[in-house]
């Protein structure tokens, strides 16, 4: 180095990762990405392996589970998982994105009453078909609709069969409407906001939206990312749930040790009486894995580290 030169920066040394296993319930804030949400949280553990659920748009807050370690392998479950959301729709107003970041393409004063609001919802409650939006992370050809939309290019657009199993009109302060949605994975809320404009003959836009369970999973349960800062350790990590928890719907089994050997030895073991599909593997009480029963038979589908359990 020539004299005089300064000396490079020292960069801290990074915090040393840690094996965190668990699922946390986290409320993620507006203006964050799920994936900023879920990097922050993983710092503030120092763990290992983290992923997330199910995306909420920086414009979206709420139930945004985080899968830590062995959990990760059991996320699907969680990503599947029906959803539920408090919206804030805006009649008389659309836009280019269908919630309240695009630009404003046009506006229509509305001319209905909460009675014509709530005959609407209840034509959109049931198995319906959703075009997605042009601004979706959808692939077509390899590149997401975003994509294309950012470009002026349209793309076609596949309407998609789901399930709006509750629609309800919680509050009306026109030009707003405040809607409990119950849904299937993949429903777009913005979606369903434009549609609803549509037959309400005026249009409408996402205004807000917060997402207040997924799947057993409760918003009312989840903590804040500056609460979670605010923790200790023992207290942080007591916030997880165990490494299971995503898998509530499906029936266990209690194996002895020699079955649970043998299943993590790549064998399938015999499950006389047990009825054919997935099942929640235990042994002495642990968790051990998803299996799957077929003909009097288990066979694993995902097993946890030998020293894993629940966290």
């Amino acid at each position: 180095m020539a004299a005089g030169a300064a000396s490079p920066p020292v960069r801290p040394a990074r915090a040393p990762r840690r094996r965190v296993d668990g699922v946390l319930l986290l409320d993620k804030p507006v203006g964050l990405s799920s994936n900023v949400a879920l990097q922050r949280a993983k710092r503030l553990y120092a763990a290992e392996k983290a992923g997330h659920t199910g995306t909420l748009d920086p414009l979206a807050s709420g139930l945004l589970p985080l899968c830590f370690g062995e959990a990760t392998k059991f996320a699907q479950a969680l990503l599947d998982a029906p959803k539920r959301y408090m919206a804030t729709l805006r009649f008389g107003t659309t836009t280019t994105t269908g919630d309240a970041e695009g630009d404003v393409v046009d506006v229509r004063a509305p001319a209905f009453d909460a009675a014509a609001l709530d005959e609407a919802l209840r034509a959109f409650t049931g198995t319906i078909a959703q075009v997605p939006p042009r601004y979706a992370a959808l692939k077509h050809e390899g590149r997401a609709y975003y994509e294309y939309a950012r470009a002026g290019l349209d793309v076609p657009r596949v309407a998609r069969t789901v399930d709006i199993h509750s629609l309800r009109l919680v509050e009306w302060s026109p030009p707003d409407a405040v809607v409990d949605v119950a849904c299937s994975k993949g429903t777009y809320v913005r979606t369903l906001a434009e549609d609803l404009g549509e037959r309400l003959g005026c249009g409408a836009h996402l205004a807000a939206l917060r997402r207040t369970a997924t799947g057993p999973f409760s918003l009312d349960d989840a903590v804040t990312l500056d609460a979670l800062a605010a923790l200790d350790e023992t207290l942080r990590d007591a916030r997880l749930l165990p490494v299971d928890a995503s898998l509530h719907a499906i029936d266990p089994v209690e194996l002895d040790p020699a079955a649970a050997s043998a299943l993590r030895q790549g064998r399938v073991v015999p499950a006389a009486g047990v009825a054919d599909g997935p099942r929640r593997a235990y042994a002495a009480g642990a968790f051990i894995g998803l299996v799957e029963a077929a003909e009097g038979q288990l066979r694993a589908v995902r097993l946890v580290r030998t020293d894993a359990g629940a966290a």
